[in-house]
């Protein structure tokens, strides 16, 4: 009899261990359900409202008795799985920076090698100049070649090298910043320029003029300055290099 009580309370016992098995196995297999259907769900569904409802639910499996460790329940697989995402946003805005670089220094390139090809057929290599820059791709004109002595009117000859350079400038995505400057001889007596400032500044805007209204190009695109003898390129030391400072500099500026 005491054995029969025995063996029926060791069967008893084996039993309840495989119930609470069974409970522990449940309850896991149900939080990974609900897991999967909340990180499933968070395309689908509002920001702010999934925001409230992952707080819930982290708040209620926080005072549950579950198997899951303390901070590591739904909200903080989300966040893990947010904050990764957000990491991966400076990455891709970096390449989109790089590739956007990238294209416009293709199109620098391609315009340099038009305007120095255009220069060779034309022969004004004396007249004419285009060079890579840290700024960007520069096309120096002589003061001669665009105006009088101390005048800020175009010459006509000018108008066939403005004119090509106004066919490549609408496809560029930059600045055009067009630049005046002088030698360091003051200026004649009766000028209508008062200074050197005046007529660099006013041979800087008949060139924009030119773009914008003769050609038509955005003004959106373009400024202008004069630097008068402020940036010489070599001394005013002689009338040869007092030639070479006075020129007009369009620069196709790098962003």
């Amino acid at each position: 009899m005491a054995k029969t009580l025995a063996r029926k309370n060791k069967n008893h016992g084996g039993h309840d261990n495989h119930e609470r098995w069974l409970i522990t196995y449940a309850d896991l297999i149900t939080l990974l359900l609900i897991f999967f259907v909340i990180m499933y769900a968070m395309s689908k569904i509002d920001v702010e409202k999934y925001e409230i409802l992952a707080q819930a639910l982290n708040f209620t499996f926080q005072k549950a008795d579950s198997p899951l460790p303390q901070g590591q329940g739904i909200m903080g697989r989300v966040n893990v799985a947010k904050s990764k995402e957000e990491g991966d946003k400076p990455k891709s805005d970096q390449q989109e920076k790089e590739k956007a670089e990238a294209e416009q220094e293709k199109q620098l390139q391609d315009l340099l090698r038009k305007i120095q090809e255009y220069i060779q057929q034309e022969n004004l290599q004396s007249q004419v100049a285009a060079t890579n820059t840290p700024r960007g791709v520069a096309v120096t004109l002589n003061d001669l070649f665009l105006f009088d002595l101390g005048k800020a009117d175009l010459k006509p000859a000018s108008y066939p090298i403005l004119n090509k350079l106004a066919t490549l400038f609408p496809t560029l995505d930059a600045t055009i910043s067009i630049e005046g400057h002088t030698d360091n001889l003051p200026l004649s007596t009766g000028s209508v320029y008062k200074d050197n400032w005046g007529l660099s500044n006013e041979r800087s805007l008949s060139v924009l003029r030119y773009f914008v209204y003769n050609a038509g190009l955005d003004p959106k695109k373009f400024i202008s300055t004069g630097y008068a003898d402020t940036r010489p390129i070599v001394d005013n030391d002689t009338p040869e290099h007092r030639a070479q400072n006075r020129r007009v500099e369009i620069v196709v500026l790098r962003k």
